[in-house]
């Protein structure tokens, strides 16, 4: 079985992803963040390194893609290979970062690797407003993450939108994750665990 956790940069992804992982005993598949060769760069000059950096998602996302249709464990995995594509490669493009060119390159290998990729059996949107994800941001301490716009954030987020609504055709599991501290408080972690345990064994 495979299960992804999606949302925006600040949402608790990755943290929610442990959590899970441990409560249900499967095996977490993390996003290749800090070791991704192009990151501090991208954020520097976002306009340069935006198709280096895609790319270098695509690939990482697709071989972890990979592993996962061959393993006959549960895994969970932070962020998925289609968020690359629909949100922040889309929002690259919205913004100008990436021009079309770059762009029609990278969805046709994107097109390529679609051929042998399936749908997750779950995706758990976490949901979060821009303030929340700022004061996430924040309270992490990222170097490379301070400089992030507002006006990245808010497409980020409404790309979000449009994906999980309208362009998934999969599962998904929304949680609005602007009230929740599921990494500190027992009570709304178990409201997470309970609408997961409902989707995906009939619990409840």
């Amino acid at each position: 079985m495979h299960i992804g956790i999606a949302g925006n940069i600040g949402s608790g992804k990755t943290t929610l992803t442990r959590m899970l992982a441990q409560q249900y005993g499967w095996t977490p598949k993390y996003e290749a963040v800090t070791h991704n060769p192009f990151l501090e760069d991208y954020y520097k000059d976002i306009q340069r390194w935006s198709f280096n950096l895609e790319v270098y998602f695509l690939t990482q996302r697709f071989k972890d893609v990979m592993e996962i249709a061959h393993s006959k464990e549960t895994i969970i995995q932070d962020r998925t290979i289609f968020e690359g594509v629909y949100v922040f490669v889309a929002n690259n493009v919205a913004m100008g970062n990436l021009s079309q060119r770059d762009f029609d390159a990278y969805m046709e290998l994107f097109e390529v690797m679609m051929q042998m990729v399936k749908l997750p059996d779950l995706l758990i949107y976490l949901r979060c407003s821009i303030p929340h994800l700022v004061a996430q941001i924040q309270k992490r301490g990222r170097d490379y993450e301070q400089s992030i716009s507002l006006e990245y954030l808010g497409g980020l987020n409404k790309r979000y939108e449009e994906f999980i609504y309208k362009e998934y055709k999969g599962e998904v599991l929304t949680i609005d994750a602007d009230h929740l501290d599921f990494q500190n408080n027992p009570e709304d972690f178990a409201s997470i665990t309970d609408k997961i345990d409902a989707r995906l064994f009939g619990l409840f």
